[in-house]
């Protein structure tokens, strides 16, 4: 189906060729003849229209969206069915995803990048109290506006805590480089498993890269399984050590050893973020051995 050109749900005009595309579905840019405005839809691929669990993960992310209402949540407007396909009416976002400043820019400033993260709280926390779990929180799944609003999008493998049908084989769904080690073992998905996502976000804001890599997806699941988080600041030196025991923690093997709830983990990057002492960059070892002797003379000093 080509539908450029289309009006869809008697309303929606489609511009062009796809604004977007992902293994699900195609997003267009549209306008809305009643109001003007442009708006996003997204039309499920002809190739998933066959597929039943295809089918009912677009309707999942339609059904999840639609009650999220939050100003770092992208919007959805509508959702409909236009000749036996469903659709998807969101927001027009007229910035780019956090993927595509990464790839432009290279790793965000730590003020920038604490301010990105404390907006994803607003969003998660409020997903959250809504007994809303993500599942695939990443930087292509991250909007920044051009007046520097965050706004988290694509609900599309989100889940309900509450839900019951969601088996262990549907739960490993999502992408392999943010993903907490239990899901990728098969485990539910979980507050916790979102804010390991969120940490590993963090990390590659601060950085530029992931903290494991593997030319397969087993040796990158393995990577966040059994090996140790490596030390953020073989990657920026300039990453203050308040910032990394944050990213430390959510990023921790064991569920139980991170933050419990997205907003005890808001309340510490918004600490560190409104205390500018605190993004100070953490000193280097030779930095830390000038200070340590420094001091060990002022003690000498003092009892002489």
């Amino acid at each position: 189906m080509d539908p450029r050109g289309t009006l869809i749900g008697g309303r929606y005009k489609i511009e062009g060729d796809p604004i977007g595309s992902g293994g699900m579905a195609n997003v267009y840019k549209a306008t809305d003849i009643v109001t003007g405005n442009p708006v996003a839809i997204k039309m499920i691929k002809d190739e998933n229209m066959r597929d039943k669990m295809n089918l009912e993960r677009f309707n999942r992310e339609a059904q999840t969206t639609a009650s999220l209402q939050n100003p770092n949540i992208v919007r959805v407007l509508n959702v409909g069915n236009y000749e036996g396909r469903p659709f998807i009416v969101n927001e027009y976002i007229p910035g780019k995803t956090l993927r595509q400043v990464l790839d432009q820019r290279g790793r965000l400033p730590i003020p920038e990048a604490l301010d990105a993260m404390a907006q994803l709280c607003r969003a998660m926390l409020y997903a959250h109290r809504n007994l809303v779990i993500h599942r695939d929180i990443k930087p292509e799944n991250i909007f920044l506006m051009p007046d520097g609003t965050i706004k988290l999008g694509d609900f599309g493998i989100a889940t309900f805590m509450n839900s019951a049908h969601i088996t262990k084989t549907q739960n490993v769904v999502g992408s392999i480089h943010y993903l907490a080690p239990e899901i990728s073992a098969g485990g539910q998905a979980t507050p916790q498993s979102d804010i390991y996502s969120m940490g590993i976000t963090f990390f590659e804001l601060i950085t530029g890269k992931v903290p494991f890599e593997g030319d397969t997806p087993m040796k990158v699941a393995m990577g966040h399984a059994n090996t140790k988080f490596p030390n953020i600041r073989k990657f920026n030196s300039e990453c203050p050590e308040s910032v990394a025991k944050i990213i430390y923690r959510c990023c921790a093997k064991n569920p139980l050893d991170r933050y419990q709830s997205v907003y005890d983990l808001r309340e510490d990057i918004l600490r560190v973020k409104n205390n500018p002492q605190m993004v100070q960059k953490a000193p280097s070892i030779w930095e830390r051995i000038k200070r340590a002797f420094q001091n060990s003379r002022i003690k000498r000093r003092r009892r002489s």
